[in-house]
């Protein structure tokens, strides 16, 4: 099976309301970066508006670059020249205030003096940007062909450590709900076992929201090996993991350095998961429906019943 690897968006496309904004597209291509370059991206993902107004120079100095690297740093998100990335940015952040009314502003951190209020603020924000910013971001083919995938597989072994193997437990025990016949592995020497037994009909789903984890990579590559198809989910699709995959479904959510690893990319990945899974049980909505019920009503027997409470004796 040709590996699909997604290609960054063309810069006809950034006018077009559907196609991801050049925040999404710069954050997508971090992996991708010579060092140099990745200093550009962050200054400017740190401050977009401000730097939308600095010249090429005063970017290049903040981010102890020259103009050049600049200049390789916008080919390398889809554009051909500084003035262009001005104006991506200038939208991106007129976009941002148009439907953030008095939310935080785009790319702030969480400051050590910040009181409790703006910090629940800034986190909830982030929260909601993030499923926003993925479901505009959504590849709606890739995510048909991994329906496909896992619908008609004989077994579907998932992939993921840290905080992804929460998110590939929820996916596992979902598709387990259904009748599906899925593992989570969450040790490498365990995915790796997994892996060398799958063949052609099997399914791997690998998920790291950087897509550099070699336990994630490892499995999903041993996997492909022997002839099962392979899907990552990841944040970045120039990753590594998304390199080896057959199907790469990706979200947006953005990790501060305060935040890295935080709730807000887990939080995309199981909304992804949630659309993998339902667009799966739609292929056999009754069995499915049927299933469900099933395994609910198997746990809720376990449930106490309610103690009745008593008046009291005067």
């Amino acid at each position: 099976m040709a590996r699909q690897v997604p290609r960054p968006a063309s810069p006809e496309s950034s006018h077009d309301p559907g196609a991801v904004d050049v925040l999404q597209r710069i954050r997508a291509a971090l992996p991708g970066l010579a060092p140099s370059e990745r200093r550009v991206a962050d200054a400017v993902l740190a401050d977009p508006a401000q730097a939308a107004r600095l010249a090429i120079s005063v970017l290049a100095e903040r981010a102890a670059t020259s103009a050049a690297t600049v200049l390789r740093f916008c080919r390398a998100v889809g554009l051909t020249s500084y003035p262009q990335l001005r104006l991506a940015l200038a939208a991106a952040v007129a976009h941002e205030n148009a439907v953030g009314g008095d939310r935080p502003a785009l790319g702030t951190d969480i400051g050590a003096g910040d009181p409790l209020e703006d910090v629940v603020r800034k986190i909830i924000y982030s929260e909601v940007r993030a499923l926003e910013e993925s479901c505009a971001g959504i590849d709606i083919a890739a995510l048909g062909r991994a329906v496909d995938a896992v619908a008609g597989a004989r077994r579907i072994d998932v992939f993921g450590v840290g905080a992804s193997a929460f998110v590939g437990q929820d996916l596992q025990q979902k598709l387990h709900r259904i009748g599906l016949i899925a593992f989570i592995w969450t040790d490498v020497h365990a995915a790796l076992t997994a892996a060398a037994l799958l063949g052609p009909g099997d399914v791997a789903v690998a998920i790291s929201h950087s897509g550099e984890t070699g336990d994630a990579i490892d499995p999903l590559e041993a996997a492909a090996e022997r002839g099962a198809a392979t899907v990552a989910l990841t944040n970045f699709p120039r990753s590594s993991l998304a390199a080896c995959a057959d199907i790469v479904l990706t979200t947006s959510a953005r990790e501060t350095p305060f935040r890295s690893g935080a709730t807000v990319s887990r939080i995309a990945q199981l909304a992804l998961v949630d659309c993998l899974f339902v667009g799966v049980a739609q292929r056999s909505f009754d069995v499915t429906t049927a299933a469900l019920q099933r395994t609910y009503g198997a746990v809720q027997r376990r449930k106490r019943p309610t103690a009745r409470r008593t008046p009291s004796g005067g």
